[in-house]
């Protein structure tokens, strides 16, 4: 089974055809990636290269981290599993509507009940 890479401080040329090249003197490389901005097309800085076995992985962390590649020194090491990433926040409610669970008309609800521009009335509290 192959093992992934994790490549950083890459400049931003660099392509997936340039990480392959590098990559390739050190064995196999079953796949290369450089990650790009969704908006933009510009390179992210970064990306990962998957070596066909974990000799041949460990040759080139060993021969490529620190090495400079355009003038910057290249972070090569294991790629680590993607970290889950907590559920969305804010946005629309259980309710379906924008706000969440803030009341019937949503919005911020005074305790003092004078109602205000956001939310009409609220409670009104008495000892």
């Amino acid at each position: 089974m192959g093992k992934k890479l994790y490549v950083g401080n890459l400049p931003y040329a660099v392509r997936d055809h340039d990480l392959n090249q590098a990559f390739s003197a050190y064995g196999e490389v079953t796949s290369a990636q450089v990650m790009m901005e969704r908006d933009t097309g510009r390179s992210k800085g970064f990306g990962f290269v998957e070596m066909s076995n974990d000799a041949e992985a460990q040759a080139a962390i060993e021969g490529l981290h620190g090495q400079e590649l355009s003038g910057r020194a290249l972070v090569v090491n294991e790629a680590r599993p993607k970290a889950p990433r907590p559920p969305r926040s804010g946005g629309y409610g259980d309710r379906g509507d924008f706000g969440g669970d803030r009341g019937d008309r949503g919005g911020f609800r005074s305790p003092y009940g004078n109602g205000g521009r956001n939310g009409g009335g609220g409670r009104r509290y008495e000892d």
